[in-house]
């Protein structure tokens, strides 16, 4: 993909992650059981790569903060600051860099990135205000998250396949 390409799908990626939280909340449907956010990130790493994906986790959550407070600044936005970075850095490093199975791809960003907001919690839990162990945080994301990840694991890979035609038809044009 040439890189104008790469650059305007990466910022459409963050758009399309600033959007779908600000959609799901407005038809009351909750961010920690649907995931909204994490949908584009994720697919701005098996499409775009590590780097890309690396970069739309971190800027997503961070603008949507400090442009329409979802996130909350704290405590959950350090958490996602680890978790969404890692899901886009992970996908795009797996699927796209190596090759390897897009399930695969997933489920180890989804679990790496769950790990490394538990990190963060363990190092900042005071600061944050958070007196939940770190694994019984990762285990209550998990389980609050599961009809997102149970969405993701359902339509992303549909989704990327498609996109995927549509990208390599655009560049070979």
């Amino acid at each position: 993909m040439l890189a104008t390409n790469r650059l305007v799908t990466t910022s459409l990626f963050i758009a399309c992650g600033l959007l779908l939280p600000m959609l799901f909340h407005s038809f009351g449907l909750g961010g920690k059981t649907f995931l909204p956010m994490h949908i584009p990130v994720l697919m701005g790493g098996l499409l775009l790569g590590w780097l890309p994906g690396l970069l739309i986790g971190i800027l997503t959550p961070l603008l949507s903060c400090f442009l329409t407070g979802m996130p909350p600044l704290l405590p959950s936005l350090p958490m996602m600051l680890a978790e969404l970075p890692l899901y886009g850095a992970v996908t795009g490093y797996l699927y796209h860099s190596k090759g390897k199975n897009i399930y695969l791809s997933l489920i180890s960003a989804m679990l790496l990135g769950r790990l490394g907001a538990g990190i963060v919690l363990m190092l900042f839990a005071d600061l944050l205000g958070i007196s939940l162990p770190p694994l019984v945080y990762v285990a209550t994301t998990i389980a609050t998250g599961m009809v997102g990840i149970i969405i993701q694991l359902s339509f992303i890979p549909l989704l990327v396949t498609r996109l995927k035609k549509i990208i390599t038809a655009e560049v070979l044009q």
